[in-house]
């Protein structure tokens, strides 16, 4: 066997056998030099006026660098071996203008920003970003419709329960020291809860045509198409259902997506709430009446406008068969429902409504054995997949009758509106002339 040690290593030959091998010392090979690593402060340790001194000495030692009349940090004779090149020009161009790029505060460098573009009229920051608080996330599934249907993200019949959860929480709550704190947080969350879905998620024939004709792409703070919504992508059936006189707090809200589709539950709480403010309600009944055959038909009430079929109801609902189009809970219409819609009707000051919705109900509940829902783009035939004699079908009704022969039960599950939450609206103007 031919070998040499060097360095404390020994170079085997390629063929020695297994056991000239015997002798090699595995143990010198797997040897590694420990590491003598000092215990760092945490940056949470480190006040914001060390940082900023060391960046600020960091640029310092940049601008020797790569100033144009300064030295060059390449030709030290460390750096000269590993690279025998003069700096690229871009390179003092790339410091120059990162340079022009800080934010200083009291006289020390505490970051940056986005973009500077001198053909924008605004400076790009990182905070431009959507934001989309103080609503509550939700899954796909986790709501009354809690099956695939398109719903992840912010969607109205959550935010409008949270809304109605928060002010029920607040008028519970004790008016002590130990209340105050929650008190205060839940004030401040109702006021931004409110503005936000009044603003940004109610949909009336003016606020329609203004998205149409939203500018794109803005992104300081005095943007008002917020959510970067392409215009292209409002779909064609809304235009159609949209009436003059009437509105409707939209499905979803979410970067660069609107979802159009209208939702029963979330419209009705929004009014038994008060997160709709009053001319919101009275538009939201404005839209049942003008919209009676496509959202009552011939049994209350349609769960959620338009269906999805053929392509894509297979994408969205991973072609679910409970959820064919005019079935289930894609647009399939539930007798449940009819409790909301008489309550909310009772609050609007518009019982007619809700007398026309239960005259329906009575022609076919009892007669079809209360099912759970109906089918069809008019909620003509039952469910195919219905339960007979379903509980909360039998109750939906009752409530109804009785809500509507004594109005003074609704207090039960009616808040009014508080004036100190109501915000001022303004017209979107984000519209091209």
């Amino acid at each position: 066997m031919e070998g040499t040690k060097e360095s404390g290593l020994k170079n085997v030959g390629s063929h020695c056998s297994i056991s000239e091998m015997d002798d090699y010392d595995l143990s010198r090979v797997l040897e590694k030099p420990r590491l003598n690593i000092e215990r760092q402060r945490s940056f949470d340790e480190r006040s914001m006026s060390e940082l900023s001194i060391g960046l600020a000495r960091h640029l310092e030692h940049l601008d020797s660098m790569y100033s144009p009349g300064g030295r060059s940090g390449f030709d030290t004779p460390a750096s000269s071996a590993r690279n025998s090149f003069e700096p690229h020009p871009m390179v003092n161009e790339a410091w120059e203008a990162l340079r022009r790029s800080l934010v200083f505060f009291r006289g020390q460098p505490v970051g940056t920003i986005a973009a500077y573009d001198h053909a924008s009229e605004e400076v790009l920051n990182y905070d431009q970003g959507f934001d989309t608080f103080p609503t509550l996330l939700c899954a796909d599934g986790c709501s009354m419709v809690d099956r695939r249907m398109g719903i992840y993200g912010y969607p109205i019949e959550i935010q409008a329960l949270f809304f109605m959860a928060l002010r029920c929480a607040l008028a519970m709550l004790k008016q002590d020291a130990e209340g105050k704190e929650c008190i205060e947080r839940i004030v401040k969350r109702l006021h931004a809860l409110s503005y936000h879905m009044r603003s940004y998620f109610w949909l009336d024939f003016q606020q329609l045509n203004d998205i149409y004709r939203y500018k794109t792409e803005e992104y300081s703070h005095t943007a008002v198409n917020k959510f970067n919504v392409i215009p292209d992508s409002i779909p064609d059936w809304v235009f159609d259902f949209m009436p003059t006189r009437g509105g409707y707090f939209i499905g979803n809200v979410s970067p660069a997506r609107m979802d159009f589709r209208w939702f029963a539950l979330g419209n009705c709480v929004a009014i038994l709430s008060s997160l709709a403010t009053p001319e919101q309600s009275m538009a939201i009944m404005d839209l049942i009446e003008s919209r009676w055959e496509e959202l009552v038909g011939e049994m209350p009430l349609k769960i959620s406008y338009p269906t999805f079929e053929n392509h894509e109801w297979r994408i969205i609902t991973g072609c679910d068969p409970k959820n064919t189009r005019w079935s289930y809970h894609n647009g399939g219409s539930w007798p449940v429902l009819l409790w909301l819609l008489t309550a909310a009707c009772i609050k609007t000051g518009r019982p007619q409504i809700a007398r026309r919705a239960i005259d329906l109900a009575e022609s076919r509940l009892l007669k079809d054995s209360w099912p759970e829902y109906y089918d069809g783009k008019l909620g003509r035939y039952v469910g195919k997949q219905a339960r007979k004699f379903q509980t909360w079908s039998i109750a939906g009704y009752l409530v109804a009758k009785m809500m509507l022969e004594d109005p003074s039960h609704l207090g039960m599950i009616s808040l009014e509106e508080d004036r100190q939450m109501k915000p001022l609206i303004k017209r979107s103007s984000s519209w091209t002339c």
